[in-house]
C-alpha cells in the first residue's frame, strides 16, 4: 500500500491528507491543517479558494490502511483514516509531556528524558527516598485551583505524588490526591499505592494501581479515579493548614 499512502502526504508538513480532502483548482492537495495558514497551493501557488472537494481521492483514502504517525518511534500499526486520530492520542509510541499539572509547562520527549527534565526545569520539587512516606501538603485553604506535587523514589522506580485542589461545581471545592509512576502504563501495573489521611481518630484510605505519566492526571480526576475528599474533610485532618497525606508503595506479584 505503500505507493498508494505516498499519493496522501502534504507537501507541506509529509503528514497525510485526510478525508475531507480538499484541492486547489489545479487538482494538488495540502492537509486541512496546514491548508488553513496558508494564502495558495504550496505547489503551483495557484489560488486556495474557493474549496473544492475531491471526492475520488476521498473513497480511495477509505480503502487505504495509513501507518500511525508514530512509526518511526516503532508502532507497527496501520489504521483506517477514521481510527488514526483516536489510535494517536494513546499510541505509546507516542511522546511523553511534561507530567507536571497545569498546562503551563509544553515540554515534551522521550520517557528516559523526562526525570532530567523534571531535576532541571522543576528544582522545586522535593524527592523523599523509601516507599512508606508522609507528603505535607502546606496552605491548604490558599483560594481557587492550586496543586501540590512531590517525587517518591523507591524500588528503582520514580513515582510523582500529585494533589489537586479544584472547583468542579460552583463555590464546591474538592482534592483529588493520586500518584503517577515515571514509566510504562506496563510498568505502571507492577505497582500499586495506598494513600491515607491520618488523625483525630479518623482514617481516610485509598488503594490503586499507579497511573503512567503518559495517561497524566486529568482524565483520572474527570473520573474521580483518585482519593477525592472536600475541604470540610480536608479540614477533620489538617493541622494549622497543612495536611499529611501517608503515601506507600508496594509491589505486586506479576
Amino acid at each position: 500500500h505503500h505507493e498508494l499512502t505516498s499519493l496522501f502526504e502534504c507537501p507541506v508538513c509529509f503528514d497525510y491528507v485526510l478525508p475531507p480532502i480538499l484541492q486547489c483548482q489545479a487538482g494538488h492537495l495540502v492537509c486541512n491543517q496546514c491548508r488553513q495558514k496558508l494564502s495558495c497551493c504550496p505547489t503551483c501557488r495557484g489560488a486556495l479558494t474557493p474549496s473544492i472537494r475531491n471526492l475520488a481521492m476521498e473513497k480511495v483514502a477509505s480503502a487505504v490502511l495509513f501507518p500511525c504517525k508514530y512509526a518511526t518511534t516503532g508502532c507497527s500499526l496501520t489504521l483506517h483514516h477514521t481510527e488514526k486520530p483516536e489510535h494517536e492520542d494513546v499510541c505509546e509510541y507516542r511522546p511523553y509531556s511534561c507530567p507536571c499539572p497545569g498546562a503551563s509547562c509544553k515540554w515534551q520527549g522521550s520517557l528516559e528524558a523526562v526525570m532530567s527534565h523534571l531535576m532541571h526545569a522543576h528544582k522545586s520539587i522535593t524527592t523523599l527516598q523509601g516507599e512508606d512516606i508522609v507528603f505535607l501538603a502546606t496552605d491548604i485553604n490558599l483560594p481557587g485551583a492550586v496543586d501540590w506535587v512531590m517525587m517518591q523514589s523507591c524500588f528503582g522506580h520514580h513515582f510523582m505524588l500529585v494533589l489537586e485542589k479544584q472547583e468542579k461545581y460552583e463555590g464546591h471545592q474538592q482534592f483529588f490526591a493520586i500518584v503517577l509512576l515515571i514509566g510504562t502504563r506496563k510498568q505502571a501495573e507492577n505497582f500499586a499505592y495506598r494513600l491515607e489521611l491520618n488523625g483525630n481518630r479518623r482514617r481516610l484510605t485509598w488503594e490503586a494501581t499507579p497511573r503512567s505519566i503518559h495517561d497524566g492526571v486529568a482524565s483520572a480526576i474527570m473520573n474521580s479515579d483518585c482519593l477525592v475528599f472536600d475541604t470540610a474533610i480536608a479540614h477533620l485532618f489538617a493541622d494549622n493548614g497543612n495536611l499529611g497525606i501517608n503515601v506507600t508503595i508496594s509491589t505486586c506479584c506479576p
